[in-house]
């Protein structure tokens, strides 16, 4: 397989914008512990179209994740990400073999959709202040597998968990880490024998993953001098933004 063929069509501008986005997204990662998953497909949809771009972030995000997990280490709380790892893994699975069954249509309102209520859903997890048993993160994790197998953007789902658990500050973003490796071997195993690896995917997500590793080193530098809540709340309009565009795409597309 000819890994160069994936960018046949795309432009060095293009490839630029692509390298810019995932720089910025995995230092945003970094400190907010999500945000690659959400502000990678506003980039990648209108270039490839929204099916790959699934399997392209899974890909990737093992670059981005071992490098955010190596930066903060000390921090990750094993036993919570073996607990989260053993209730999703299958739900994991299910949600990725569901996404290849969709249209291109079709993806693009899974993923704007979630993107979309991504930002409800942390605010509220964050303003009700909810606390959870580790019981409860195994059984919140069945249903977050479904949703991270088959959606780009839900580590806002699997950091609500965390933090309900009683994870705060550089355990949560560790923690997530070590998670988030784990259902994207899952989910690029299932992408694989459906055939949704090809060269295009393949290129992305190594051009996506290598660009990402100095995010979290980044990210760590900066972590306790800037405003968290200034590029959250950047990230949120940005986030909705892409969503709604892609799910105006995709119903054009199927009702136009």
């Amino acid at each position: 397989m000819n890994i160069l063929a994936g960018f046949a069509d795309i432009s060095i501008v293009q490839l630029l914008l692509v390298a810019g986005v995932a720089l910025f997204a995995s230092v945003v990662g970094g400190l907010a512990g999500y945000g690659t998953g959400a502000l990678m497909p506003l980039v990648l949809v209108p270039l490839i179209g929204a099916e790959p771009v699934v399997p392209i972030i899974a890909i990737s995000s093992i670059f981005t994740n071992i490098s955010r997990f190596v930066a903060y280490v000390r921090y990750a709380d094993r036993r919570r990400a073996l607990i989260v790892i053993s209730a999703a893994a299958l739900t994991t699975a299910l949600g990725a073999y569901g996404y290849t069954r969709l249209s291109g249509a079709g993806a693009a309102l899974v993923i704007g959709s979630m993107l979309i209520l991504s930002v409800p859903l942390r605010r509220f997890a964050k303003g009700r202040d909810i606390r959870i048993s580790d019981a409860g993160l195994g059984a919140g994790a069945v249903g977050y597998g479904v949703v991270v197998g088959g959606t780009s953007g839900s580590g806002v789902i699997l950091l609500s968990l965390l933090m309900a658990v009683g994870l705060e500050g550089a355990a949560v973003i560790a923690t997530d880490a070590v998670i988030s490796v784990a259902t994207s071997i899952i989910k690029i195993s299932v992408f694989g024998l459906a055939g949704a690896v090809t060269a295009q995917v393949l290129a992305f997500a190594i051009l996506i993953g290598a660009i990402s590793i100095p995010g979290a080193f980044l990210a760590k530098a900066f972590v306790e001098r800037m405003p968290v809540h200034i590029h959250t709340a950047i990230l949120d309009a940005a986030v909705i933004t892409g969503g709604v565009v892609m799910i105006s795409t995709a119903a054009r597309s199927l009702f136009g």
